[in-house]
């Protein structure tokens, strides 16, 4: 154990939701709000946390302490009553079982998740294809952590360090990606990444904002391996 640690982001890297996620937060906010209509804001790789501060924003709301923490207890029994869709709507992309299981088989790695969503979240998505058994969720950085996306690579590094007492730098931890925001996690928060052209961002614009490897998607595993072990 030690040589690598390992964060894979979920939505558009592990799985595609068709956009349930964004339907719940939508639903949940309108209830949250009470506003017979609002203004959606959009943008992959936020946090939970941003995207409820944007919206807020955008809709005229001015954001207070204890709202994202108010605004959860609303929209965590949607996500539950819709849990049995997230199979149906939802599927795994391709090499992702894949490359989960080659990490999770390989005593040097410390494989986890480094997402937007929040904790319970993540694991409901996992849960759904049967790949939350892969990973360590107990040392991920997740969405309900902090509300900037790089303070979650910091956040991963030192539950791994409270948890099994090995030292990750940012040499030895690596982001696995699809957005912009993933690539400056990573920069910003101390990791390596290696960026995955899966979501609706291409390779190149990857490239631009700073992420020297890509990949056009996890299909080939012993690329990945290289890729994360490089």
């Amino acid at each position: 154990m030690g040589k690598r640690l390992v964060l894979w982001d979920i939505d558009k890297t592990l799985v595609d939701m068709d956009d349930l996620g964004f339907e719940i937060f939508s639903a949940a906010f309108a209830a949250y709000s009470g506003l017979a209509g609002h203004t959606d804001t959009r943008g992959p790789g936020r946090t939970e946390w941003q995207w409820f501060h944007d919206t807020q924003l955008a809709n005229g709301i001015e954001p207070a302490d204890g709202a994202f923490e108010e605004y959860l207890r609303i929209q965590d029994p949607m996500f539950e009553a819709r849990r049995a869709e997230f199979a149906r709507r939802g599927h795994v992309l391709p090499g992702a079982r894949e490359a989960l299981l080659a990490c999770a088989d390989d005593p040097d790695i410390v494989s986890s998740i480094l997402t937007g969503n929040t904790r319970r979240n993540a694991e409901r998505k996992l849960a759904a294809f049967g790949l939350d058994h892969l990973v360590d969720l107990s040392v991920g950085g997740y969405g309900d952590d902090h509300m900037d996306r790089p303070e979650l690579v910091r956040i991963a590094r030192r539950r791994v360090s409270e948890h099994t007492g090995v030292e990750f730098t940012a040499d030895t931890t690596v982001l696995v990606g699809d957005s912009p925001n993933d690539v400056l996690a990573a920069l910003h928060g101390g990791a390596r990444v290696v960026a995955v052209a899966t979501g609706i961002t291409d390779a190149a614009a990857l490239r631009a904002v700073g992420a020297h490897t890509v990949l056009d998607d996890l299909s080939d595993t012993a690329a990945v391996l290289r890729s994360l072990r490089g």
